[in-house]
């Protein structure tokens, strides 16, 4: 008796072999990259310092607490004006830079040796980290946090990451990149000539873009250019009495202020309480300082109140006391905040009950709120119920 054979399959058809995509497109080269680079590296090296010292202005460890300066007024200003300006414009340098560069993402065989491994790897922490921090940060100038850990403590040690790679990859690339920094550097290498006026205007069209992102955002802290203040998240104009808010009394759990059972509690040698009308009776004093905040809007306005060292000498503070605040809210990162003795010595320093002439404004953090100069708005506690000598 004979088996009947079994059927036999039908061959799969064979897949072709895969190989490596081709790039024939122009201005992929390292003379381009090279020019894009230096532009990206200042930008990052301006966003990494004043990023710097926006995070130790506004988490300052113990021992630097009493010793950060409460001048120049305008300095914290200044420096969080640049770090977000500077995070901004350098978004399409990077992507531009990535266009560049990116044939070489696909050269095989991806290792060919331990330098070249070194560099595959720094381009690779490079652009995940770079991609991470500007456009984190880009999301952070609206408020709009689409992850599960905190922005902040992330945000800074992926800086440090961030500069890392572009250490190791300036180390491991430097030869290439001196020879292509200029058209006078030695060992410039002969690029075909027809590919400068495109080049030219490849760098043109970058700057464009770097200049209309910059103008139409900037506005935000530099009031001057208010008017082109079109893409940024706040107008310095735009908000109760004619200054921006971030946190609403609505959103800090607030829906109103009784004046009749409000105090003002003052801890120290001397503790005492003060109500409304009694605080209000005290030596009023009037100051120009910025509110300037972690998401880059900043703008003067004039603050009248309290000096915070009046009240602190009728607890019987000594000088150089610090200051613990405590805000009415009962939930937030910030609703008790510390200052150190700079700032709380300082004369410029004030519990401030007006804003502009009138009245704070619920939302402005009626009826008491911090005014101090070179300080982060998150610092500038509303809703101010208790101080405590430290």
């Amino acid at each position: 008796m004979r088996v009947p054979r079994p059927p036999r399959l039908p061959r799969l058809p064979r897949l072709p072999a895969l190989a490596p995509p081709t790039f024939s497109g122009r201005l992929h080269d390292a003379r381009t990259a090279t020019s894009l680079g230096r532009w990206l590296g200042a930008a990052i090296a301006v966003c990494f310092v004043t990023g710097l010292t926006s995070h130790y202005l506004q988490h300052p460890p113990g021992w630097l607490a009493d010793v950060l300066p409460s001048r120049p007024t305008w300095g914290y200003r200044l420096t969080q004006g640049l770090h977000v300006a500077s995070g901004i414009a350098a978004i399409p340098l990077l992507l531009a830079k990535l266009w560049t560069v990116y044939p070489r993402l696909f050269l095989w065989p991806p290792m060919r040796s331990v330098r070249h491994a070194l560099e595959r790897l720094s381009v690779a922490v490079l652009v995940a980290a770079a991609v991470f921090q500007l456009f984190s940060g880009l999301l952070n100038t609206v408020q709009w946090y689409p992850w599960p850990f905190s922005f902040v403590p992330v945000h800074f040690a992926v800086a440090w990451l961030l500069v890392g790679a572009v250490v190791l990859h300036i180390a491991v690339k430097y030869p290439e990149i001196r020879a292509h920094w200029s058209r006078r550097s030695p060992g410039t290498l002969e690029l075909p000539a027809a590919d400068g006026p495109d080049r030219r205007s490849l760098l043109t069209g970058v700057a464009a873009a770097v200049g209309a992102v910059t103008l139409t955002t900037v506005g935000q802290s530099f009031t001057p250019l208010k008017r082109f203040d079109l893409l940024a998240p706040r107008h310095p104009d735009h908000g109760p009495q004619q200054l921006p808010v971030n946190r609403t009394a609505a959103a800090a759990g607030l829906a109103g202020v009784s004046t009749v059972h409000w105090r003002l509690t003052v801890l120290g040698k001397d503790s005492y309480q003060l109500t409304l009308d009694e605080l209000t009776a005290l030596p009023q004093h009037t100051v120009t300082l910025p509110i300037a905040c972690v998401e880059g809007w900043s703008k003067s306005a004039d603050w009248t109140g309290v000096r915070v060292r009046d009240l602190l000498e009728r607890a019987g503070a000594r000088p150089g006391s610090a200051v613990r605040v405590v805000s009415l809210e009962k939930r937030g990162a910030y609703r008790v905040m510390e200052m150190g003795s700079d700032y709380a010595g300082d004369p410029l320093t004030l519990l401030a009950l007006r804003l502009n002439g009138q009245v704070l404004s619920l939302d402005h953090g009626f009826p008491a709120r911090i005014i101090a100069p070179n300080r982060p708005g998150v610092l500038q506690t509303k809703w101010v119920t208790r101080m405590e000598v430290m």
